[in-house]
């Protein structure tokens, strides 16, 4: 029934899994929970994914919301030597396929690829989660910054500089907006939508910091502001009704914010 890369949206609690790989042979898949940022893959088997969807506690996305999209056509060559170099490291570490997805296994390939390229052990991790929040396409690992001051579009980020205005006040310069942050973004819209029947942003900001930001300091927690700037820059706001009111292509569009 289900297919490596296959997105799955659970409506109640809202949470969007990808299929990673499949075992046939043991009834089993690998899965990544969409949206979080220290997500690990994780074993389940494949009767349950079935039985959740036929049940309809969760239901088969026909489109990605979290799919990389198809890099601009007049891509900088710095940008093409970044993707070429993550895609290095991604591609040897998928090549051992499905041990990658065990803890234990994926500690050492980590460890060992790292000293291999001269990189640190996070830098690796980070390039293996975005491979899989994104689509597990070569695209996932282009660059998430475009030009400086165009308009309409995305301005990059340098280490330790904040975009936009600064904060009025406070000591905290706060920070930037990346790809697992608008993530966040999107998924606590979806939780938030799936509890209520009438959406309010101001609401949807407070029970994120709750759920994803409780142990934060103040400076690594994002403003309301950057929180209703993406939700407009990312697609258009959605107040659908309860779970049990809503026609289902509902659960893609709250989820595609």
């Amino acid at each position: 029934m289900f297919l490596p890369n296959d997105v799955i949206q659970y409506v109640a609690p809202v949470r969007t899994i990808r299929v990673l790989w499949i075992d046939r042979q043991r009834a089993l898949a690998y899965t990544f929970e969409l949206g979080l940022p220290h997500s690990q893959p994780r074993t389940v088997a494949l009767a349950a994914l079935v039985e959740d969807v036929q049940q309809q506690r969760a239901r088969l996305l026909l489109q990605d919301p979290y799919a990389a999209p198809p890099p601009p056509p007049l891509l900088p060559q710095k940008h093409r030597d970044l993707q070429a170099r993550a895609w290095d490291i991604v591609s040897a570490l998928q090549a051992q396929a499905p041990q990658l997805y065990q803890p234990r296994e994926r500690a050492l390939m980590v460890a060992r690829c790292a000293e291999e390229h001269g990189m640190s052990r996070p830098s690796v991790l980070r390039y293996l989660r975005r491979f899989w929040e994104r689509g597990q396409t070569i695209d996932a690992l282009l660059p998430d910054y475009g030009n400086s001051g165009a308009r309409g579009k995305t301005r990059g980020a340098s280490a330790g500089v904040k975009r936009g205005r600064p904060r009025k006040s406070g000591d905290h310069p706060g920070l930037n907006a990346d790809a697992d942050m608008r993530a966040t973004f999107r998924a606590a819209v979806a939780r938030y939508a799936a509890m209520h029947q009438k959406f309010s942003r101001r609401a949807a900001y407070r029970q994120m910091i709750a759920e994803f930001y409780r142990d934060h300091a103040p400076g690594a927690v994002p403003t309301f502001g950057q929180f209703s700037y993406w939700l407009d820059k990312d697609g258009p706001q959605q107040a659908p009704s309860r779970p049990d009111q809503r026609p289902a292509a509902a659960v893609h569009d709250v989820i595609a914010l």
